[in-house]
């Protein structure tokens, strides 16, 4: 598999080594693209009020130093996860279990290195107590949170070390530490026990460069590698069957800068919805390969509402323009901003295009960032002049997870590229939402949250974002899971 540097290894730390973190660990939960939930190193997860839960595991699974996996190798992860010192990445992931506070306080240093809302019972039992309703726990706890994976205790004794190679619970282990810059070899660990992996090892070779990965694969150098959105078109020609496109959690939005009162009429919100052409755009710049939105939320998201959005997001453009016109029409200049480096140039440009043709405006420009830095302190600081970059992965497969990141102030972390307007009565459902224990019971105020949205439109749905990759002819099977290859059942041939 074609690669960057990964970086830290330590699943609490990781924030680009996904993909290894993934062969060497197993998730407590798994959600699959269509929404099923299932457990995966848990043997259950339950709730009577979605605030204390408890978490068993099932018996027998060993890290791959033979250690046994037990409840205190969660709690003891957890907590060091979550310790403010230790500054690791992926403390975030539990910043909803009681207790987080006191390991980040505002300010000094922490009184004390555990949570209080982290208890063991046995070995293969401990509860978690949050510090509000969150019905989504469980989803919480799938594949792409790392944080929430278990860490050994003989990697206390040297995490310098741990962090080069980790010791995991998964279908690969390590052999030796990483260097940088090198690739990572992982073989199959025989006593996993989980489903059994195909491949006896998994080589993942470092690139500096996609399209040298892209001509490796090409050539059969090297068996799978990520496809960037300028390749697309190039990838289904070359490669055929071999091309994939996988449903991901993740959607593309088109920001309005709310800040400025020309935006303040919806029917101006929605005239530039519907004057861009999405099924165009999609054939012309991804070969068809991504579906326009139609909610706010993608679709591998349990519960995710089809056409919500309505008309407001199908192209129209005659009745974009009256719209527009019924507004008040247009006055000044529209300059649509994005950050640059990331191949957005060419759909960014058909933005602007179609915005200029189809409404009238002809001052309407585009303005490309000399980075993503840049282009995020313009949007914190407000100072962008017309529609805007956004989009949001989803790091589990919740709505909850995408609608907080847009419309609940400072539920996004760091999504600095998210909704300018966070409606008081899209928060108030959000919360209820949360606390349900049943899942069925979410999902409609979930639901009822995007109604208001696509009355609103505060921000317009644009994509639904699917992860593409290319195989050479020895990959017979490339099964996905929201998105990211099930790198244990990828079947090669020798």
């Amino acid at each position: 598999m074609a690669e960057s540097e990964p970086g830290d290894l330590n699943p609490g730390k990781q924030i680009t080594a996904y993909d290894q973190v993934m062969a060497l660990y197993t998730s407590l939960t798994d959600v699959a693209t269509d929404g099923t939930v299932t457990m995966a190193a848990a043997d259950s997860v339950t709730s009577d009020d979605a605030t204390t839960w408890t978490i068993k595991l099932k018996d027998g699974w060993t890290f791959h130093n033979g250690e046994p996996v037990t409840s205190s190798s969660y709690v003891d992860a957890w907590n060091a996860t979550a310790y403010g010192p230790n500054a690791w990445a992926n403390s975030g992931q539990l910043a909803e279990i009681a207790g987080y506070d006191d390991l980040n306080p505002e300010s000094g240093k922490p009184t004390t290195d555990t949570m209080s809302g982290l208890a063991v019972v046995d070995d293969l039992t401990f509860t978690v107590t949050l510090s509000a309703p969150d019905g989504q726990f469980p989803l919480q706890l799938s594949q792409a949170q790392t944080g929430l994976f278990p860490i050994p205790e003989s990697a206390f004794d040297d995490l310098d070390a741990y962090n080069l190679q980790p010791v995991g619970q998964g279908p690969y282990m390590m052999t030796e530490p990483h260097q940088e810059n090198e690739d990572i070899t992982v073989v199959a660990y025989d006593d996993y026990a989980g489903t059994a992996p195909l491949t006896e090892s998994i080589v993942f070779k470092n690139y500096a460069d996609t399209s040298t990965a892209y001509n490796d694969v090409l050539a059969g150098n090297v068996d799978v590698a990520g496809v960037a959105p300028a390749k697309i078109a190039t990838a289904m020609k070359e490669f055929g069957d071999h091309f994939y496109a996988n449903p991901a959690p993740g959607i593309a939005f088109l920001g309005l800068p709310l800040w400025d009162e020309r935006y303040d009429d919806v029917r101006v919100r929605q005239a530039i919805s519907m004057a861009i052409d999405r099924d165009t755009i999609n054939d012309v710049i991804y070969g068809g390969q991504l579906e326009p939105a139609t909610a706010f939320t993608p679709p591998t998201e349990p519960g995710t509402p089809e056409g919500v959005c309505g008309e407001w997001c199908t192209y129209d453009p005659t009745k974009a323009k009256q719209l527009l016109e019924e507004a008040g029409g247009w006055s000044g200049e529209m300059v649509v901003t994005y950050p640059g480096g990331f191949g957005l140039d060419e759909l960014y440009k058909a933005y602007a295009n179609q915005l200029r043709q189809n409404l009238g405006i002809d001052e309407v420009t585009t303005k490309s960032t000399a980075d993503f830095a840049e282009f995020a302190e313009l949007r914190a600081d407000a100072k962008l002049e017309g529609p805007y970059f956004s989009r949001w992965g989803a790091l589990y497969p919740s709505q909850q997870n995408t609608l907080r990141a847009f419309f609940v102030p400072g539920g996004g972390g760091g999504c600095t590229n998210c909704s300018a307007s966070q409606p008081d009565e899209v928060v108030d459902l959000l919360e209820q939402a949360d606390g349900q224990v049943d899942q069925d019971a979410a999902i409609a105020l979930y639901g009822q949250a995007q109604e208001i949205l696509a009355e609103q439109l505060p921000i317009i749905p644009m994509f639904y974002e699917k992860y593409m990759f290319v195989t050479s002819d020895k990959v017979s099977d490339f099964p996905s899971s929201q998105g990211s290859p099930v790198w244990s059942q990828v079947a090669v041939s020798s």
